[in-house]
């Protein structure tokens, strides 16, 4: 299945809000990776066909652009801040101890695929530290204890909305 099978409006809606179609790449981007999860091949050629350009070229901005993944990802990207100020209250400590309680090292994701954890150069709250990302929301002034509950409740949300399997 391609992206025009699948998300047909949403990538005609992205072609058709720009004068250059090749301004779109990013948005559509975003639609492969939402909807296979990471953005495979057949999705960065479907994506340099549809806006006229190499694969190189789609391949370019996904390298420039830590949100866009090239391989399977957890549902939930957590990132740490390990730059120098957060370093200094203890962010890698930090770190580490979230990767033992997931059970995994940095850049790993857990074996159900719920998190990546991966260290991250400034997440522009040195002020608030411990700083995570998850997805796209921050969490400031983490401690153990407020990012572990954090983790149970997505588990915890996760749970619920996973569909009913009939067994």
């Amino acid at each position: 299945m391609s992206l025009m099978d699948t998300r047909k409006a949403d990538v005609e809606h992205h072609l058709g809000k720009y004068p250059d179609k090749l301004s779109a790449i990013m948005p559509l981007l975003y639609i492969a990776q939402e909807e296979y999860g990471y953005i495979t091949n057949e999705a960065v050629e479907e994506i340099a066909n549809l806006l006229d350009v190499d694969t190189t070229h789609v391949r370019g901005i996904m390298g420039f652009y830590v949100m866009y993944h090239d391989e399977p990802k957890g549902k939930y990207l957590v990132y740490i801040c390990t730059d120098l100020p957060c370093a200094l209250k203890g962010a890698e400590a930090f770190s580490q101890r979230m990767c033992d309680h997931l059970g995994v090292e940095a850049g790993g994701t857990t074996e159900d695929g719920l998190f990546t954890l991966e260290e991250m150069m400034c997440l522009g709250a040195c002020h608030r530290t411990q700083v995570m990302q998850v997805n796209f929301q921050f969490h400031e002034n983490m401690d153990d204890e407020k990012a572990i509950k954090l983790f149970e409740e997505l588990r915890r949300e996760h749970e619920v909305s996973k569909p009913f399997s009939g067994e």
